[in-house]
């Protein structure tokens, strides 16, 4: 065979005997679809990647009583299109449905005990294989303690999960004893009403509420306090929360995110809004 390499702007010719030489016509073709076979290589590993199993969102929401974590949990719902757990609703949730795990559950609780962390565990376990929790979950009220942390941790390792992120409501103690100590309650409808920020018509402005002036707004029916709502017991509540939260916080430290929810909801919301964003499906 004879080969003739020219310039690049000329044919290569490659002569052998039967067949017809190759010129510069059939290398275009020829790189053409090599540019073909490399995009469609491109291609298909955008498709493998786009459809490869994505973890789950994974969040626990930690915040002192009167925090808000009530009115905060909605914007992280809501924004990523996922559930709101607590630990009392997925328990009593288990009970009703007569589960195995939710008759263990049960039965302690009727004897007047603590239901163990291994049961509380595997019913968290059992629901958050439901279908709703296919995109991640929220999780409020738990963990609790550094050793249920250590088990959850080890219930999602299972399915190579992990916890994406903590949010923690951050109030200064002496706000939340102005914001829990306030708040009364129409024991009938749930309504509530605050001293400060929310006061019934029957208060007087700048009196003391009592008893004897606070009544519901819709019935005129006295409002009440509860036990858990009165500066004393607060100091419990609160004594016990940062007792049992800040070694969790330490041990999720690398993906805690704080929040300061001793503002105005309009501005905490966009605060967490921004934090959930990387999370964004």
């Amino acid at each position: 065979p004879q080969r003739e390499l020219m310039g690049a702007s000329s044919s290569i010719l490659i002569e052998e005997e039967g067949k017809k030489p190759i010129d510069a016509s059939d290398l275009e073709t020829l790189e053409a679809a090599k540019a073909e076979v490399s995009k469609y290589r491109k291609a298909l590993a955008d498709y493998s990647s786009m459809n490869k199993e994505k973890k789950r969102t994974i969040i626990v929401l930690f915040g002192p009583p009167g925090s808000g974590k009530g009115t905060c949990a909605p914007t992280i719902v809501n924004g990523l299109g996922i559930p709101q757990l607590s630990t009392g609703d997925i328990l009593r949730a288990a009970v009703a449905a007569g589960t195995e795990v939710g008759k263990k559950a049960d039965a302690i609780m009727k004897s007047g005990g603590l239901v163990p962390d291994e049961i509380v565990v595997q019913i968290i376990k059992d629901r958050i294989r439901e279908t709703d929790c296919t995109k991640g979950f929220l999780l409020d009220g738990f963990p609790r303690t550094l050793e249920q942390a250590k088990q959850l941790d080890a219930a999602l390792i299972t399915t190579g999960e992990n916890v994406s992120m903590v949010l923690a409501l951050q109030v200064p103690d002496e706000a939340l004893e102005a914001r829990i100590t306030g708040r009364w309650v129409h024991k009938a409808s749930g309504r509530s009403y605050h001293v400060v920020n929310k006061k019934p018509k029957s208060l007087p402005e700048g009196a003391e509420p009592s008893a004897e002036n606070m009544f519901d707004d819709e019935t005129g029916e006295s409002l009440m306090q509860r036990k858990d709502d009165t500066k004393e017991a607060l100091a419990s509540r609160l004594k016990s929360y940062h007792d049992m939260t800040s070694p969790l916080l330490d041990y999720y430290a690398a993906v805690v995110k704080y929040i300061d929810a001793n503002q105005p909801i309009d501005v905490i919301k966009p605060a967490i809004s921004t934090a959930i964003q990387p999370y964004l499906l």
